[in-house]
């Protein structure tokens, strides 16, 4: 067994970031030597873990009322079956991963006693359009129209480099079980992969990157962020698939996280078409001010935002 896995396995209630943190800080040991968290246990081994404290099973954590405010704030429609929400970066959709709370867990505190549960997923860097249903007939309903052929998911990215093949669809399979520097990566896998279909549609080139818009055709873990670096740019500002001296130029320039936005949801449902649009994040609109006034003769010509 992996050295994180057995750990975590045995510290259920000390936060899985905490965890990771102890072991590359080489707080502990293998027989008395640093290890990483791959490194992978064998019978006789002795493992010495630091003192940690973890949470008593019978305590019931409440999020802070700014995190509240703050999913409150996120949403841009309601109704009796759903509710659309323009999430935050940074706010993960469910907890796990070293967080106590994600979007559902702060939603079900604001609600106690009323049912409400994620359609789908974003993750926890990307902002914009995510829906939670109020019933589980209205969860039924709503993952049936994502799953129909007709239903389109449309993205906003901005892509490391200038895009200069304008359109292209990048159809190559996608599997998640690979592993860089002790942690779980999604990598191009045309043997054991899945299918993922991505159509790339540049609206805004600047001297340097490309607005693009994004449809998927699948929903895979990091699709686009992956899809993208096979056409050869990185999303701006990725700290998992980009270089890093390229993320710390986006840093200085103003970019403090990934610029990906779940734009548009346009799917059927109910023998009518349901359509969920969240406006871009302000801190997105502003790169994207700053790089007009950087570069206003460059080609702003392919389509509108």
């Amino acid at each position: 067994m992996r050295l994180d896995n057995y750990l975590l396995r045995h510290l259920k209630q000390v936060p899985k970031s905490h965890v990771y943190r102890i072991v590359r800080s080489g707080e502990v040991r293998i027989n008395r030597g640093r290890a990483r968290p791959g490194t992978r246990l064998t019978q006789g081994d002795r493992v010495r873990i630091p003192p940690v404290r973890q949470r008593r099973r019978d305590e019931t954590p409440r999020p802070p009322d700014a995190l509240k405010a703050r999913v409150q704030a996120a949403i841009i429609e309601e109704n009796d079956d759903w509710i659309v929400f323009n999430k935050p970066s940074g706010l993960a959709v469910h907890g796990g991963s070293g967080l106590l709370f994600g979007l559902i867990e702060v939603l079900r505190a604001m609600r106690p006693g009323r049912y409400v549960e994620l359609v789908h997923r974003l993750d926890r860097q990307t902002s914009g359009c995510l829906l939670v249903a109020k019933s589980r007939s209205a969860l039924a309903r709503l993952r049936a129209g994502l799953r129909a052929r007709s239903c389109a998911k449309y993205y906003l990215a901005l892509v490391d480099g200038a895009w200069r093949e304008g359109a292209r669809t990048i159809d190559v399979p996608l599997s998640r079980d690979h592993e860089q520097g002790g942690e779980r990566v999604v990598r191009v896998d045309r043997a054991q992969g899945r299918r993922a279909v991505s159509d790339f549609q540049p609206l805004q080139t600047f001297a340097d990157c490309t607005l693009m818009r994004v449809r998927i055709h699948t929903g895979r873990t990091h699709q686009i962020r992956v899809h993208a670096m096979h056409g050869g740019h990185a999303v701006a500002g990725d700290d998992k698939y980009a270089s890093n001296a390229r993320c710390t130029q986006w840093r200085r320039f103003g970019l403090g996280r990934m610029f990906l936005h779940a734009e548009h949801i346009r799917m059927p449902l109910d023998a009518a078409w349901l359509h969920c649009h969240a406006p871009l994040a302000d801190d997105l609109e502003a790169v994207l001010a700053r790089l007009r006034d950087r570069s206003p003769g460059h080609d702003h010509r392919h389509a509108k935002i």
